[in-house]
């Protein structure tokens, strides 16, 4: 039988639905969340996230500030932008949109970014105290896929979950999410030896590599869930996740899509934290 999907689209329309109910609130107090992106040169593929973030902040009521800047600007200059972003009363989120252009060092500017305003999740604070399960901006994607685990009620507890990829921006800060619902959690990467072993042990399996279809169907645990985090290009010019979900679908018992899946959680995740953010600073309850 084949696998339920699990329907990133769908979940991330329910918490953008409940966002909006959040924003009119704020903003009947005076309040408007706003998310400022800062975008360096003319990469394509990152023009084309922040204009799908602008649309989707657009559409909920939280207002989005484009910073568009020429790739020969230098570090300090870009130190600046986020400086004077930092300071600003009226800016809740501040997302430095990578990877950066050659010659800028991203490590500087994403720590540069005041933790209060991190609403990627990526700053020395936010990921501490992940590490620390205090309460905080959780990275987007990962945080995404907890909530479709949870919409499905697919609870993590008591099963061992195996997290393919050892990125800052998605498998680490999984792998500490999982642990947190209290599955037993094995993270493996490319230098991982027997990883298809290693896979077949997993009851959650969360794929987050960026090579397309290196997770084949006989990798899979007859009866698990797959998170695929993968966005890929094939040959055909065709969008496909790191598992290769035809052969995967026939023996999961649930499976993200790609497109589909993680990408929509992820927006709404961001969108999630600068409302998040807007309520911090203004001294609000995040009760969210």
């Amino acid at each position: 039988m084949a696998a339920e999907l699990i329907d990133g689209k769908k979940v991330s329309a329910e918490i953008r639905e409940k966002l909006k109910g959040e924003i009119a609130d704020l903003k009947s107090k005076g309040i408007e969340p706003c998310l400022s992106v800062v975008l360096v040169g003319e990469n394509k593929a990152s023009q084309k996230y922040v204009a799908s973030k602008e649309k989707t902040c657009n559409a909920l009521g939280i207002k989005s500030i484009a910073h568009k800047i020429p790739d020969t600007t230098t570090q300090a200059e870009l130190i600046a932008v986020v400086d004077r972003l930092n300071a600003d009363p009226a800016v809740h989120g501040i997302l430095v949109q990578l990877p950066l252009p050659k010659g800028l060092d991203e490590k500087e500017v994403m720590n540069r970014i005041s933790p209060s305003k991190d609403v990627d999740g990526f700053g020395p604070d936010s990921l501490g105290k992940l590490m620390l399960d205090e309460p905080g901006f959780l990275p987007c994607t990962p945080h995404g896929a907890m909530k479709m685990l949870e919409a499905y009620n697919i609870d993590p507890g008591g099963k061992h979950a195996v997290v393919v990829g050892r990125s800052i921006i998605v498998g680490k800060p999984l792998a500490l999410l999982l642990l947190q619902k209290h599955a037993t959690v094995t993270i493996c990467h490319s230098r991982t030896p027997n990883l298809k072993e290693e896979c077949l042990k997993a009851d959650i399996l969360c794929v987050a590599v960026g090579r397309a279809k290196m997770i084949t169907g006989d990798m899979v645990k007859e009866g698990a869930a797959v998170i695929d985090v993968g966005i890929n290009v094939n040959e055909e010019g065709k969008i496909v996740g790191d598992v290769d979900f035809d052969a995967a679908k026939e023996r999961a018992a649930y499976i993200t899509p790609v497109p589909g899946g993680a990408g929509p959680m992820t927006i709404a995740m961001l969108m999630y934290n600068t409302v998040m953010s807007a309520k911090m600073a203004n001294n609000l309850p995040v009760d969210m």
